[in-house]
């Protein structure tokens, strides 16, 4: 009997895991790419990040495959254009301000839009735990806190195209999720890899910038994505969501560990306080759905 426990045991826990390592693989990419920007500079490596995505996701998936109405492709297009801005800001955000209070603040567009429509006094609660979270990083009294505000704003921008990619995604959920998700991110790559060009040039052909690049664009993207897809199979909506909204945490272990980046201890309670909003908006959510993860840091 024990010998059938475990496996079954195993399978059980092992889409849990899958979510835990994609976040884990995720933040630890973006933190690997913010690397890169001495080299090629944040939209730089925002294209590689991207244009590589887009060639291992299009190889996989072959999204010319899929049958699409006129609709149906402006949809995608909207949606991956809405993609390539989303991360193109956030890798704005990452130059000044470190990853996980980037994260934390670029949450705040998911949240938003999460309680949009929200009625009861709890849902006002979550919102008011966001707002203090948020509140804990302006430059109030401490002058060794002082977030860039140029940052913030490109963080605070994300978080607006988080938040417009979910309601995009929602327009092609009936759509192969694989090729959607490969023919968007192919749009996302011809918004972002003319920006690149335009500021690094000839360094993006640096060929250690390059393999540095498609490493990047492998931990970030190709296995957190693979891993959220076995995830979602086997893990309710709402278990996705609270789970997915640890990532700020994630991201500033990773910040920490990866670029050295101390975050003080109010900080580090913002960032505890946007993550408890975002577990109590997923939990209490009447309408079970998930704060959606998109394939953007």
């Amino acid at each position: 009997m024990s010998r059938l426990a475990a496996p079954a045991g195993l399978r059980a826990v092992l889409p849990y895991l899958c979510l835990a390592g994609a976040m884990v693989s995720l933040s630890v990419g973006t933190s690997f790419a913010k690397t890169l920007f001495p080299l090629v500079g944040a939209q730089g490596a925002s294209a590689y990040r991207v244009g590589f995505s887009a060639l291992l996701l299009c190889l996989v998936w072959r999204p010319w495959r899929m049958p699409m109405t006129r609709r149906d492709l402006v949809a995608v297009v909207a949606y991956g254009a809405v993609m390539g801005a989303m991360n193109l800001c956030f890798y704005m955000a990452l130059r000044t301000i470190p990853l996980g209070l980037a994260i934390a603040i670029e949450f705040t567009g998911p949240l938003c839009l999460a309680l949009l429509h929200a009625r009861k006094p709890l849902h006002f609660a979550w919102i008011g735990l966001a707002a203090a979270g948020l509140g804990l990083l302006l430059p109030l009294g401490d002058a060794s806190l002082n977030l860039d505000p140029v940052g913030v704003a490109f963080a605070a921008t994300a978080a607006v195209f988080w938040a417009l990619y979910i309601v995009a995604g929602q327009r092609t959920g009936h759509l192969h999720g694989g090729r959607s998700v490969a023919l968007g991110m192919a749009t996302a790559a011809l918004v972002v890899a003319p920006v690149g060009v335009a500021t690094a040039g000839a360094a993006l052909l640096n060929p250690i910038a390059l393999g540095l690049g498609l490493a990047a664009a492998v931990v970030s993207s190709a296995i957190p994505y693979s891993l959220e897809m076995v995830a979602m199979r086997a893990i309710s909506k709402r278990s996705f969501g609270v789970m997915l909204s640890l990532e700020p945490a994630v991201g500033a272990l990773a910040g920490l560990l990866v670029l050295g980046e101390h975050l003080a201890a109010r900080q580090w309670l913002a960032i505890a306080f946007v993550i408890a909003a975002s577990v109590g908006t997923v939990a209490t959510d009447p309408s079970r759905k998930p704060v959606e993860a998109p394939l953007h840091d």
